[in-house]
């Protein structure tokens, strides 16, 4: 190997190894710990939530209901700050590791329902309807709560029906926005009607949130909250991604005789009593991460631009924007958040993380680029990994091992590719869940 090799070889070892420390960087100072000690406290019987204060002596009771793959930490963080004094419902995708005094625990589905995520729903809609105008309640919210807790505002939609619905809305390459929007219609708990469920009582609501900092609404489809969405906005969303006829019958016919029912909006007497703070969003982790690689000397731009795009798309858009941002530096950094969609048409192993690292694999080879996709609920699709981590190495590398990146891009089989190379971002569940980050260098 000649020394400009070796030099080269040796400079994409170590932009690796600073992609991943910036992605761990990024996770670790946003932590709901952290968050939970800098916006809520309780003192002498009076809870803090940001600008808001509780009396709990002025409360018959204090209810919790916490929802979503954060669903565990964020009661943690709750007792840590204002002690074990709470009884509730805990519904999560993720097992605990130690169970809170006074909870009822429930596992439930993601990315689809399970007959547990029925179990809790029905289990705290009978909670709340037992609260009245002197009770508080806690709701503390996070992402993949959508499927974790769900019960049909239709019977006639069984538990497969409402799963095979699911699937069909997860695959379907519509942006999760448009996905949450039916998910509302099609639920009695979310888009609001938790809250209707809980009146007359006082509630306030915590939020963990893996949306949009201007769509707050849409986290966990939003069951606390007005809903923004209307009944024909799900008509028109399932006309436009052909969903239709890939639906089961029962759902079908809803759609077909516009049969959904309005959910509640700001006008609601549920929300009277109500008010919602978000602790902990995706821009919390790239003001984390914008200032780590500052600090390692890299010129630092951040863009949202391609939220929901296509992941090809959002590939070509962000590579550009990076190569640009490399004609004012030698040390560029290009940080994105949220999260790209990827149209499934057949089942192999990965996610949108791994989709988008493979895409850029081939966009870069050769070049001085580093980039890293990953989830910080440690996650992605149906793998185990949480993301992936490609370079200008990557296709040459791959092909040495007898691997065809563009045939595996094809068939969605991203996860054994990088599995293979090394290159797969490993967490775990991290009991945190703030969208994606996207990290691109070019040195």
């Amino acid at each position: 190997m000649s020394s400009a090799a070796a030099n080269r070889e040796r400079l994409a070892i170590e932009m690796r190894v600073t992609a991943r420390h910036l992605f761990e960087h990024a996770l670790g100072e946003s932590s709901i710990d952290r968050a939970f000690e800098r916006h809520i406290c309780c003192e002498r019987g009076v809870l803090r939530v940001c600008e808001d204060l509780y009396d709990f002596h002025s409360y018959s009771r204090v209810f919790v209901v916490s929802i979503g793959k954060a669903a565990h930490t964020m009661v943690n963080a709750l007792e840590i700050q204002a002690g074990e004094k709470f009884e509730g419902i805990v519904a999560s995708s993720v097992r605990p590791n130690s169970q809170a005094r006074g909870f009822r625990y429930f596992h439930g589905g993601h990315p689809t329902p399970n007959e547990e995520s029925i179990r809790a729903a029905e289990a705290i809609l009978k909670s709340l309807s037992a609260q009245n105008a002197s009770s508080l309640v806690i709701f503390m919210l996070s992402g993949g709560g959508s499927s974790i807790a769900e019960k049909p505002i239709d019977d006639e939609i069984s538990l497969d029906d409402l799963t095979a619905t699911y699937r069909v809305l997860v695959h379907s390459g519509a942006p999760i926005a448009e996905i949450n929007t039916i998910r509302k219609h099609l639920s009695a708990i979310k888009g609001g009607r938790l809250a209707q469920a809980a009146l007359p009582a006082q509630q306030v609501s915590i939020l963990v949130s893996d949306v949009p900092d201007n769509t707050p609404d849409a986290l966990a489809s939003g069951p606390t909250m007005p809903d923004s969405t209307s009944v024909e906005d799900c008509y028109a969303s399932a006309a436009k991604h052909r969903l239709l006829e890939q639906f089961p019958t029962s759902t079908r016919e809803l759609f077909q005789r516009h049969a959904l029912e309005e959910t509640p909006k700001s006008d609601d007497p549920a929300f009277h009593r109500s008010r919602w703070w978000t602790v902990l969003s995706n821009s919390t982790l790239l003001e984390a991460c914008k200032k780590e690689a500052e600090r390692h000397g890299f010129t630092v731009e951040v863009d949202n631009g391609c939220d929901d795009w296509d992941y090809a798309r959002a590939a070509d858009y962000l590579l550009e924007r990076l190569r640009q941002l490399r004609n004012k530096s030698e040390r560029a950094c290009l940080i994105s958040g949220g999260e790209v969609t990827v149209k499934v048409t057949n089942g192999g192993v990965g996610g949108r993380n791994q989709q988008f690292a493979l895409a850029c694999a081939q966009k870069i080879a050769g070049e001085n680029v580093t980039v890293l996709s990953a989830g910080t609920d440690g996650i992605d699709g149906n793998s185990p990994a949480a993301g992936a981590l490609v370079d200008g190495t990557t296709v040459d590398r791959a092909k040495s091992r007898g691997l065809e990146p563009a045939a595996r891009l094809r068939s969605f089989n991203s996860y054994p590719f990088f599995d293979a190379l090394g290159d797969t971002i490993m967490t775990g569940p991290t009991g945190n869940n703030l969208r994606d980050l996207r990290i691109l260098l070019a040195y």
